[in-house]
Order: C-alpha cells, then structure tokens, then sequence
C-alpha cells in the first residue's frame, strides 16, 4: 500500500508492476491522475467526480462512480469475447467444409459439387443471420470463477483442433449424403446443397451456451429464417431457377435431415461431456 504518491511515482508503481507480468488497472479521478491512467493497462475513471483531464485519458468510465461497475463490464467483456470465438468456431468450420467438399468431392466421383450460386446462397444464410445471432448468446455459467486470459493470446488460441474437427465432421456428412443419393440414381447435388446448408444451421444450434438459465430466442428466429430460406431454395420453382436445383420427394428431404444432424449432435454431446 502506498499512500500521498506523487503522479511520478504512481508511473513508477505501475511500471514495475509491468516488468513483473501483473497487468495493471488503475482508478483516479484527478487530474494529477491522468498520466498513470493512460500508462495502465486499463485505466478507470470516475465518470461523476472525475475530472474531464481523467476521463480523456481512461480505458473505462464509470459513469456511477461505484467500483463494483468494473465486475459488471468485466463479465460482459468476457461473454462478448466467448461469442467471439464461438463464432469464428461455427464461420470458419463451415468454411473449411465448403472448400473442402469442392475440393473431395471431383476425386470421389461428383465432378461439380457445388454451383457458385449455390455456394453465395450457403453463405449467405448460414453466416448470415445465424452467425449474427450467435453474438447475442448469454454468459457461460461460471464465467467469473475462470482465471483470466494471457494478454498476448490471439482470439484464435486453442480453437484451431474444433475448427479442424467440426469441419472435416461437416465435409464426411455431406459427402457421405451425396454419395448415397448418387448411387441411388437421386438428385446428388441438391441433396450435397440442402445438407451442407441444414448441418451448419444444426451446428449453430449446437454451439449455443448452455445452463444459463436464458435462451437467446434471436438465435432460434435466425435458424428458423435460414432453415425456411434453405427449404424453399430445393422447393420454389424460382429459386430452383436461380439456384440451379431439383426438387426433392420428402422421404429423400427426410434421409437429408437426418444426415444433417449427426454433426450438431455429436458437437452438442462434447460439449455436455466437457460440461460434466
């Protein structure tokens, strides 16, 4: 404890504190604070008492002046951090999928997996309003009693093994639907289309945060939205136009639903065995 520092000495304090490893906060509200406010990690002002020099130089005001504010931001910070990565988890997954499978596909037999209309369309409803949603999920339980994160760790750190894993999850479904309508004499590439498109909408799902106690009813709006628009693209004679796809009979829709969720529940299953 320090008591009657200068504003030299504070500079002093908190460089010391950085040379140790500790990553500083510090709180003031005068102007002699301001210097050690922009010199700290996170500099915290008070947003009443403050004086105008503080706020200027702060990371973070509090505009009630109680400190107990900085846990409330802390643990918004770190569900908007865990939306974050879940969605690069679900986006960049999806995307490995979709190169990989036009990239398998030629060598397994199916010459154009995928047409560039139908890869646009993909994206659009799968990245779009879902991945949007997804940023809307409640924190984690426990997400207050979890150490902190290493300041140098990229946002991508121990996601590159989920990443990996759900995509190639993703690709071996689709190809696997694919293969068998095609050795059936069905219509193989709309069924690769309308199952790629179903099992990352089931994966977005599956991603979701658990045991929260509240549901993030955006995400279920998205999906239903996307599940819609993706049906109607097999189905509506204009989009199937548009899109270059074949209607399906429902018992091949069926067999392409059920294809499409192996991955969402083999992810949701690891996750309440991590859970555990």
């Amino acid at each position: 404890m320090y008591a009657r520092t200068s504003p030299e000495q504070k500079l002093i304090i908190i460089e010391a504190l950085q040379r140790g490893g500790a990553v500083v906060a510090m709180t003031g509200d005068g102007v002699n604070d301001a210097p050690a406010l922009r010199r700290a990690d996170i500099g915290v002002a008070m947003g009443r008492g403050g004086t105008e020099a503080a706020r200027q130089a702060a990371d973070l005001v509090l505009a009630d002046d109680n400190l107990a504010t900085v846990a409330t931001a802390v643990r918004e910070g770190r569900r908007i951090y865990a939306n974050i990565r879940r969605f690069l988890v679900y986006a960049l997954s999806g995307g490995a999928a979709e190169v990989l499978v036009m990239l398998a596909g030629p060598w397994l037999g199916l010459p154009v997996p995928l047409l560039p209309a139908q890869i646009l369309w993909i994206n659009m409803i799968t990245h779009g309003l879902p991945g949007v949603a997804l940023g809307g999920e409640p924190a984690d339980p426990g997400l207050m009693r979890r150490p902190p994160r290493r300041p140098d760790q990229a946002i991508l750190g121990g996601l590159a093994a989920p990443i990996a894993g759900t995509g190639a999850l993703i690709t071996a479904t689709v190809l696997a639907a694919a293969l068998w309508t095609r050795h059936a004499g069905g219509p193989w590439q709309s069924v690769l289309f309308l199952v790629l498109g179903l099992t990352q909408l089931g994966v977005a799902l599956a991603l979701r945060a658990r045991g929260t106690g509240q549901r993030n009813w955006s995400l279920d709006a998205a999906v239903g939205l996307s599940l819609v628009l993706q049906l109607a693209a097999v189905w509506l004679p204009a989009l199937q136009s548009l899109l270059g796809t074949e209607p399906l009979t429902l018992s091949l829709a069926l067999g392409c639903a059920a294809f499409a969720a192996v991955p969402g529940l083999a992810i949701f299953l690891r996750g309440a065995r991590t859970r555990r």
